[in-house]
């Protein structure tokens, strides 16, 4: 079954969300939503998430699911606000367990801070199934990026996140807590192992050089001959050290401080204090 898929582009974060509906009903899903946060005033913005909701309202549809690829280390969850007022089961992958365990620690949260994923609807895994309607995902579990990776193959579509970009732009780096370069590597051959036709939905896309527009569909065909990184056969150990390098040359995102301690409570923020005010807290030297 092909589903009817739907994109909105980010600038701010150069994140792909997409409403991905039953091509034979009104159900959907949406994944990877986005809330607007301006780190050097602390204030969040749901224009992001309200052009979908307002999308999703438009054309009368339900939301079934509203899914998470991983813990995003780049932008903040939309999921519990889209969830106030469209409706939707929050699910993302069974290890998001470690990632809670290893930055409940980064941050300091304390006992109170839950590390069994209690804060999401569902916890998947690999070989799970969810429906849309009459449409059917299936959930590979696809670690490398971070250890709560997945991707969501729905009818002849996969919603691989930050594990693949464009070809042109390559693949995801593993140098979060958790992350591997090694396994990465096995997680994309998992995903071009499905059909050459399979249409691949990108969570991000920062134009490559010499291209001049934002691009987030390709194919399993495309990515197996094109992919800078891992096209053509390319074997493990050159991609190891390839990613390795390359990693140990990158910034941390600008909004990995704020979004992993939303993100890791399922978009929800922190408990506020006594006068009601909410507080993130920002480690030092710790990441």
């Amino acid at each position: 079954m092909k589903p009817e898929v739907t994109a909105f582009f980010d600038n701010a974060t150069n994140t792909i969300s997409f409403v991905v509906k039953d091509p034979e009903g009104t159900s959907c899903a949406i994944i990877d939503s986005v809330l607007d946060f301006d780190y050097s005033s602390g204030r969040t913005d749901t224009k992001s998430a309200d052009e979908v909701i307002a999308y999703v309202r438009d054309q009368g549809l339900t939301v079934e699911w509203l899914l998470e690829s991983h813990v995003h280390a780049d932008h903040l969850s939309a999921a519990p606000y889209i969830q106030e007022r469209v409706g939707g089961k929050i699910g993302i992958g069974e290890n998001i367990t470690l990632v809670q365990d290893t930055f409940g620690k980064v941050f300091n949260e304390g006992t109170e801070f839950q590390r069994d994923g209690s804060q999401f609807d569902r916890l998947f895994k690999e070989g799970d199934s969810l429906m849309i309607g009459q449409l059917r995902g299936d959930v590979l579990h696809t670690p490398g990026h971070t250890p709560a990776c997945l991707t969501y193959v729905i009818g002849d579509a996969a919603f691989v996140g930050d594990t693949l970009f464009m070809p042109d732009f390559g693949t995801a780096r593993c140098d979060f807590p958790g992350g591997s370069s090694e396994t990465l590597y096995n997680s994309i051959q998992k995903i071009l192992a499905l059909p050459d036709e399979t249409r691949i939905f990108v969570g991000h896309d920062y134009k490559a050089p010499g291209r001049d527009e934002y691009q987030w569909e390709t194919t399993v065909g495309a990515q197996k001959t094109q992919n800078i990184h891992v096209g053509e056969g390319k074997d493990k150990d050159a991609f190891v050290e390839m990613r390795d390098t390359r990693d140990a040359t990158l910034a941390m995102p600008k909004l990995i401080i704020p979004s992993l301690q939303v993100n890791m409570r399922a978009g929800q923020m922190p408990e506020p204090d006594e006068q009601g005010d909410v507080f993130l807290k920002v480690p030092v030297n710790k990441i």
